[in-house]
């Protein structure tokens, strides 16, 4: 997928297109993940579609939710829900800037 030490660094409309792929996997990652958050809000807390993806949305931005949970599973759900979004948006900020890092680190490790 990445070139080799030996072979020359991408073009930049080749690397743009890498970027834009790259982009497209981390926002799929995203919004499955939203949706996950969505699907559970809708089942656990019986919310509407809207306040479940404010809720989801909010804990994937790392404010936290905007509800009040009234069932155990619900609180459990979004706890279990706040570390699941930590880290995929760890996950997905790594997708994204991997063809930046690579394409960096592979020109000061060419061979000339």
């Amino acid at each position: 997928m990445f070139e080799k030490r030996s072979e020359r660094i991408l073009p930049r409309s080749k690397f743009f297109i890498r970027m834009v792929t790259f982009t497209l996997l981390a926002l799929f990652i995203i919004v499955v993940s939203l949706f996950i958050g969505i699907l559970g809000y809708t089942q656990i807390e019986h919310l509407t579609i809207t306040d479940a993806f404010l809720n989801a949305a909010m804990l994937m931005g790392g404010m936290g939710p905007v509800n009040v949970m009234h069932t155990e599973a619900g609180k459990v759900f979004a706890g279990v829900y706040a570390l699941f979004c930590g880290f995929i948006v760890l996950v997905s900020v790594g997708i994204f800037f991997t063809p930046i890092f690579h394409r960096i680190i592979h020109y000061f490790h060419m061979e000339k």
